[in-house]
């Protein structure tokens, strides 16, 4: 269970992680300025397990992996949207962020709310008020590329189960 943090429409990669903060890669970097030019308290307030909501179109502009990365660091459990830039969609599933699109979860949550979200269902469940919503799960294939933390690393784990 998590804290939401809610976001509106067209969010691009620049205000969830900007480009004055990628002369570095590593992840802890990336988390310390996670969305700080959306929120400022957002780095320092977010907690691992926390969920992020957006409205349309979460991630547009560059094709940066910087974003979900930023993303992933910062603890958050799980972004849901009403949609993602294409881009922004591949790059998170590449990285292991568990990503899932959902409108009425969107306008069912405000700040603060606490969400429980199964990955594996889809199912969102708004505990503050007491709403359950529903997106589409990922076939299993794609939870398993999820839970191994990304493309790269269940790529090898297959390779060494060969």
């Amino acid at each position: 269970m998590g804290k939401v943090w809610k976001f509106g429409h067209d969010i691009d990669t620049d205000v969830i992680i900007s480009a004055r903060y990628l002369n570095q890669s590593e992840d802890e970097h990336l988390a310390q300025h996670c969305m700080e030019d959306g929120d400022i308290t957002f780095a320092r307030e977010v907690r691992r397990g926390d969920v992020l909501i957006a409205g349309k179109n979460f991630g547009c502009g560059s094709s940066r992996e910087h974003a979900p990365i930023a993303i992933k660091a910062s603890g958050v459990h799980a972004v849901v949207a009403e949609s993602f830039a294409r881009i922004f969609y591949r790059n998170a599933l590449n990285i292991g962020l568990p990503i899932l699109e959902c409108a009425e979860a969107v306008a069912g949550s405000e700040p603060g709310d606490e969400l429980e979200v199964d990955l594996i269902s889809g199912a969102i469940k708004n505990v503050t008020r007491n709403k359950t919503f529903q997106a589409q799960p990922f076939p299993p294939f794609m939870q398993e590329l999820i839970k191994a933390g990304g493309l790269i690393p269940y790529v090898q784990g297959r390779n060494q189960n060969a």
